[in-house]
């Protein structure tokens, strides 16, 4: 067994003339959530196909529990559980009976499934609704669902695909609490998203990924701590024009890194509350005072924005890319 859960280096996978993993590394140890953190088309999902043998990588190598994902796939996919960016569950059978369904596919012996779906649909609160077809269960519900059919064989490496997209805030963190507990009790978790939030929650540690490639990597506290202590805020309603002067201004007359993103005017400061009152002079004499003032700490969005350009959540616009991101 090898000391750390996955092993990757060096990975790339080419679909035609796209590169969707250009020498992607990292390593996740056990027991612990590791975060891919990246927007549509950043390769997010081609690493996790790879490292789930669906595909095999062009070049590099990959390791999951000590099995290599080429060469060893069959001891990879014993020791993995996958819940992907849809449902893989099926609507027509009841919870319950997909439950089952899994535990006879991965040849787990007979005695067992059975106790096995009841203890999942437990833990994952829905014994209630254990009897009622898939098709009528909630989006939140689904989601729940659709991991527990995951760990049904007891795999002790789990990987979520974007596991709460499309979840509403209450379902949302149901799930993450759900996720915390696996963790808890032993199992390793691959976790990619677009949620700046989700991975800042959740995440051990952080692997930022864009354009194939991994361009920042380590704790959430680490990658924030990158920008300085404090982000100010100036907002300009409607008035982008007004913003992107207010932003050319204060890049010139103070230390930090000034910027505008629409409307708002951002600032990254070691010194915030003195940024703020010389800002707020800079801006008075020239007629730019702002309609609100925001001071706060970095967030992982602030880390995304500076070092790509854009935000998690924002699609890049690159349409070949997206069937793999």
């Amino acid at each position: 067994m090898a000391d750390v859960a996955m092993r990757v280096e060096n990975l790339v996978k080419r679909f035609g003339p796209v590169v969707a993993l250009d020498g992607v590394s990292f390593e996740v140890p056990y027991a612990t959530v590791f975060g891919l953190l990246g927007p549509n088309g950043a390769g997010k999902t081609t690493a996790v196909r790879v490292l789930t043998t669906i595909i095999a990588p062009d070049s590099g190598h990959a390791e999951v529990t000590g099995h290599d994902v080429v060469h060893d796939a069959d001891a990879v996919r014993l020791s993995i559980g996958l819940a992907g960016q849809s449902a893989a569950v099926d609507e027509n059978l009841t919870g319950r009976e997909n439950l089952r369904l899994i535990g006879r596919l991965s040849q787990m012996p007979s005695q067992r499934i059975a106790p096995r779906a009841d203890e999942l649909l437990e833990r994952f609160e829905l014994v209630g609704a254990a009897d009622r077809p898939v098709r009528t269960y909630s989006g939140g519900m689904r989601r729940r669902l659709d991991v527990a059919a995951s760990l049904v064989h007891r795999p002790p490496v789990l990987f979520l695909d974007e596991p709460t997209t499309g979840l509403d805030l209450k379902s949302r963190g149901e799930l993450w609490n759900m996720i915390r507990e696996l963790v808890n009790t032993g199992t390793t978790v691959l976790l990619t998203t677009q949620y700046l939030e989700e991975a800042d929650r959740l995440a051990n540690q952080i692997a930022v990924i864009d354009r194939g490639k991994v361009i920042a990597e380590g704790t959430p506290g680490q990658l924030k701590s990158r920008l300085g202590a404090t982000i100010i805020e100036f907002g300009y309603g409607d008035a982008r024009q007004q913003a992107r002067r207010a932003s050319e201004l204060l890049a010139q007359r103070l230390p930090g890194h000034a910027e505008s993103d629409g409307s708002t005017v951002r600032i990254t400061s070691d010194d915030g509350s003195r940024v703020v009152v010389d800002a707020l002079r800079s801006l008075d004499t020239e007629g730019l005072a702002p309609v609100t003032i925001a001071v706060r700490e970095p967030s992982l969005d602030d880390v995304f924005l500076a070092l790509t350009g854009h935000r998690a959540e924002q699609d890049d616009g690159n349409t070949a890319q997206r069937g793999s991101s």
